[in-house]
């Protein structure tokens, strides 16, 4: 099984539907499994229109909780807190969950045990069918952290599942930047896709990703989306391209076809068979 997932430097250059592209050419000719792994702004079900078939909760931490039958009311808790999250309403004791970073402080210091540490579930995970093949994603719910430990267990989940099934691909769409969900992301991966624009900060922006992907010895090709809008900056890039020995696979022209394909909940190279699609067949056909 052949793991390929798709990066960028920064938001907004155009990963998901790319990724949604590929997952349908692959899936002309091959098994393939997706896994969306951008958990805090999870898009790419936003294109294949999954059914869900599967929903577990994501338990990414604990918080503490305070029982008012054994509080003491000694303020132990609120002095030691460095996060305020400790919170004192006419003279009773609790802890407010979206402050709480679940250090267990409190906890420790609490001279009448009256504080617990529980499990908080900070999101959920799923499995669905897509038309294209299976899809593993999830959502972190607002304000939670551990993202890139949901991002682990949505690949481990994913990488089982190919493994069960015998796929031949699994197509990762990865989160933007260079964070620890990204090195989650990029974990297994024999290919790295980098989508990059021709904007003043895109040599930048690819520049950091590709310092991640190399660190993990991640092989890695380029696709400059919408190549057209500025044939300087795509020049730029495709010399550092050269420069830097990265395979330069596709230069994916500016066309409003991909935002029909998006109102239409389809990937592109399924909505249309103009220069675009033909642009990532020939990608593709590349990567495979």
């Amino acid at each position: 099984m052949k793991q390929i997932v798709v990066l960028s430097g920064k938001g907004g250059t155009g990963k998901t539907s790319i990724a949604a592209s590929l997952a349908h050419l692959a899936s002309r000719t091959a098994s393939i499994v997706l896994t969306d792994a951008d958990v805090d702004a999870s898009n790419l079900e936003l294109v294949l229109t999954p059914d869900r078939f599967v929903e577990h909760e994501f338990v990414g931490g604990q918080g503490a909780f305070v029982d008012r039958d054994l509080c003491i009311g000694c303020d132990t808790c609120r002095q030691v807190c460095r996060f305020d999250a400790v919170l004192v309403e006419e003279g009773v004791y609790r802890v407010d969950d979206t402050g709480c970073e679940g250090c267990a402080a409190c906890f420790y210091q609490c001279p009448a045990d009256a504080i617990e540490m529980r499990d908080r579930t900070s999101g959920l995970w799923f499995r669905s069918e897509t038309p294209y093949g299976t899809l593993f994603h999830a959502h972190l719910f607002a304000g939670q952290e551990n993202s890139g430990k949901l991002v682990s267990v949505v690949k481990q989940n994913a990488l089982v599942w190919s493994v069960e099934q015998r796929t031949e691909y699994m197509i990762v769409d990865g989160p933007p930047g260079i964070g620890c969900p990204v090195i989650a992301a990029c974990a297994g991966a024999q290919l790295a896709v980098l989508v990059v624009e021709p904007t003043v900060s895109g040599i930048h922006d690819l520049g950091r990703v590709l310092a991640t992907t190399d660190h993990f010895q991640i092989p890695a090709a380029v696709i400059i989306n919408k190549c057209d809008v500025n044939a300087a900056r795509t020049d730029e890039i495709a010399a550092y391209c050269a420069e830097h020995e990265l395979p330069l696979v596709g230069r994916i022209p500016f066309d409003t076809v991909v935002t029909e394909a998006m109102l239409a909940a389809q990937p592109v190279t399924a909505y249309s068979e103009g220069p675009i699609a033909r642009e990532l067949a020939e990608v593709w056909s590349a990567l495979a």
